[in-house]
């Protein structure tokens, strides 16, 4: 038995080996998506406006951007901010995600010259703002129902839901050539009135590949818009619509290990698909947790448990855009309910978790090599360990090392560091360190650490 483990572990070697050199030898397609300067080293911040304050409102979350600018990032989310609809809603207050109206503001979060204010003090402080936008459905009683032919019917006549679960929205129909029109219409509107700097597609497989291709290229022409698609399934969104979409493989990886069924071979094969699944100038957003996962799979402390701090450092050097959701920054251990109102506790004050994160967004705006665009590969490091994650990302003289025990027991490692030997910054310390050409570690439980040349 022993015998017949480790060969295969040296087959899993060997097969995740041939994997990074065949997948870093083949062409890869050149995206059109577009990619504005300003967010080539940003950081997303995901905001629930709900559940942010206890008022709930564009004015009381205002107070919170000085705390935001000290953390570093950079790009602000807003979950959807129009009316939610009344009819057949979920729970008391209804799914954010339940259109009423694409050109109104949610009177529960302040009015049109509120939301105003907001976008003009996140500009004034260095942020842009990119806003929820859904495409796929609408609420029952958005004025667009009365044309029944913009939407999805059954055989009777009668609009239905996308779903059997989602029967909070109407399953709006591409097929309509009007109604294509008026979406386009209503997502120019919050950029030419509001001024928004881009949209995160809500179920952005839904609406077909063309529409969003059409919607990017009317809506660059108004001006430089950041596009992120919630999909992973359907790359075609990132030929010519949206630069990044969702990396729910590489959270379903750390989920894997954190439980102990997956290890560091399952995680340099999660790696390798980036070079086939992503034209290149288009990339992933890696995260922990959002406002989904939260409220429907548990905080990322019941997911990773003693590994949160790990995993966070190893999506921050993950090729692509980082995301933090609200409260992820103060250490929120609260599941949140999705349909009432529910406050996300100790949003006020930074505190250690907040200077951790910190730490990890000044690393990242810090070394090239690690910017949303970047061209340098994941390439891992050889070691002699499969619960010891370590790889490296070079670019020009900037080079970054990460090193992770992905285990709750210490652990020994021998890494082959080979010519990226030398002296490098730790995250961790901010310290000095050494890495030899042939690096002998023991790592405590979950221990990391990420070595910079800057």
């Amino acid at each position: 038995m022993h015998m017949k483990n480790s060969r295969f572990w040296l087959s899993s070697i060997i097969s995740a080996a041939l994997l990074f050199s065949i997948f870093t030898s083949l062409p890869v397609a050149q995206a059109a998506g577009v990619l504005p300067d300003w967010a080539k080293s940003a950081t997303i911040y995901e905001v629930n406006m709900r559940q942010y304050t206890k008022a709930g409102t564009f004015n009381a979350f205002s107070a919170s951007l000085p705390r935001l600018k000290t953390l570093g990032v950079k790009i602000l989310w807003l979950m959807p901010v129009q009316p939610i609809s009344k009819l057949n809603r979920k729970g008391t207050l209804g799914s954010p995600y339940s259109i009423a109206d694409y050109k109104g503001i949610n009177p529960e979060y302040g009015s049109d010259a509120d939301f105003a204010a907001l976008v003009k003090k996140a500009h004034d402080l260095g942020f842009k703002i990119i806003l929820d936008w859904v495409a796929n459905h609408s609420g029952w009683d958005n004025p667009w129902t009365a044309n029944k032919d913009w939407y999805h019917t059954d055989s009777s006549g009668k609009i239905i839901s996308p779903n059997s679960d989602w029967t909070d929205v109407a399953w709006l129909n591409y097929e309509n050539a009007d109604m294509r029109t008026a979406m386009f219409d209503a997502m120019s509107y919050w950029v030419k009135k509001f001024d928004i700097d881009g949209f995160r597609a809500d179920v952005a497989s839904g609406p077909p590949v063309s529409f969003w291709e059409e919607a990017n290229k009317k809506l660059q022409a108004i001006k430089p818009l950041f596009m992120l698609a919630e999909d992973q399934n359907n790359t075609d969104l990132l030929n010519n619509a949206f630069v990044t979409n969702y990396n729910w493989n590489l959270l379903g990886t750390m989920n894997a290990i954190a439980k102990g069924s997956k290890n560091k071979v399952d995680f340099e094969i999660e790696a390798s698909h980036l070079i086939l699944n992503y034209p290149a100038g288009s990339f992933p957003m890696n995260f922990i947790t959002n406002h989904d996962e939260n409220s429907w799979n548990g905080t990322e402390f019941q997911r990773l448990g003693k590994g949160v701090e790990a995993f966070s450092a190893l999506y921050f050097t993950y090729p692509g855009v980082p995301l933090i959701y609200s409260g992820q920054e103060t250490g929120n251990t609260k599941q949140i309910a999705f349909f009432e109102k529910d406050l996300i506790p100790a949003l006020t004050k930074a505190n250690s978790i907040s200077d951790f994160y910190s730490k990890l967004i000044s690393l990242k705006n810090r070394n090239t090599a690690l910017w949303n665009d970047s061209t340098a590969p994941l390439e891992p490091l050889d070691g002699s360990n499969k619960e010891v994650i370590a790889y490296q990302r070079t670019l020009g003289k900037d080079k970054v090392i990460t090193i992770l025990n992905i285990s709750g027991v210490s652990q020994k490692v021998t890494l082959k560091i080979g010519t990226l030997a030398g002296t490098y910054k730790l995250l961790t310390s901010g310290k000095k360190g050494t890495l030899a050409k042939s690096t002998f570690l023991t790592l405590k439980p979950w221990q990391y650490e990420v070595y910079s040349t800057n």
